[in-house]
């Protein structure tokens, strides 16, 4: 397996961060949301790997394999994560993708780090630019949400997890974005993440104000959003950083939900769109295409 060491725990112990690498060619690096870990990107590494890219994902420190220390799970930690993953293998002309969390790790680093190595940006779902309701965010969520969210995970993991799934893909009684299989693949991936580690990134994403780090973001940038995304709501987050990065390319996946890269109508047309926002061959690699030049996979 591979990993990345970044730094020290409060304790002295190295910190390793694990990653995934798949492909040649520009890089892509996948940045995980919450509670998951990078395999939730397991679709998108494929066919970007298929279509001459670097895909590249790694698990959030107390998510998936990487390791999970006591400590801070704030922003400026978590971005030191991401530059240490991006000097560590010496990517360059980089695209950043960041989900829903992990669109705050995009941020921070282009705000703490100048930007250095990224040349593009994609925001997806992401909880850009202030999540939480204060009184010059009124359009935020209020603070009494993300308490119950702690409050469910002490009281019992396994079951808000399980019940957070169901909002997370948009399920109910006539909605079936994703098959059951797919809502029990998610409670696997995000049992994995430790229960410090859970609790503590759901303050790190509610509480921390990104406005000023998105205004410093200078590359080409992409937002996606589905517009009934109840877990990360349009309104409080992907309308508003759009109106800070006014040049932006903003696209909303009309009736989607939160985790549109898994649901039927989303994961390919993100693909897609992932690829033409970052540029390139849009044939696969000859060694991943049938005799009729497809991709086996899409």
């Amino acid at each position: 397996m591979s990993y990345i060491k970044t730094g020290q725990d409060a304790q002295g112990n190295d910190v390793n961060i694990f990653y995934q690498d798949w492909g040649q060619g520009d890089p892509v690096v996948l940045i995980h949301g919450w509670p998951a870990d990078h395999q939730m990107w397991e679709h998108q590494s494929h066919a970007l790997a298929h279509y001459g890219k670097r895909a590249i994902a790694y698990d959030r420190r107390g998510f998936g394999k990487s390791d999970k220390p006591w400590g801070k799970y704030d922003y400026d930690t978590l971005a030191a994560d991401l530059n240490a993953i991006l000097e560590g293998l010496n990517l360059q002309n980089v695209t950043l993708v960041g989900f829903s969390m992990g669109g705050g790790e995009v941020a921070r680093y282009m705000s703490k780090y100048g930007g250095a190595r990224v040349s593009k940006v994609a925001l997806v779902a992401a909880v850009t630019p202030y999540l939480l309701k204060t009184d010059d965010n009124p359009d935020g969520v209020p603070k009494e949400e993300f308490d119950k969210m702690v409050e469910g995970l002490r009281k019992d993991r396994p079951d808000f997890l399980q019940s957070f799934g169901k909002k997370f893909y948009g399920v109910g009684v006539m909605s079936h974005p994703v098959s059951q299989a797919t809502l029990d693949w998610m409670q696997m991936l995000c049992l994995q993440g430790s229960p410090h580690a859970t609790e503590e990134c759901v303050r790190a994403f509610s509480e921390t104000d990104f406005r000023q780090d998105v205004k410093s973001i200078n590359v080409p940038t992409l937002i996606i959003h589905g517009s009934k995304d109840e877990t990360v709501p349009i309104k409080s987050s992907g309308d508003h950083t759009a109106k800070l990065l006014p040049q932006a390319t903003y696209i909303t996946y009309d009736g989607e939900p939160h985790g549109l890269f898994a649901t039927a109508d989303g994961k390919d047309r993100l693909t897609k769109d992932l690829l033409s926002f970052i540029g390139g061959s849009t044939v696969p690699s000859p060694a991943t295409a049938d005799a009729s030049g497809s991709y086996q996979g899409q």
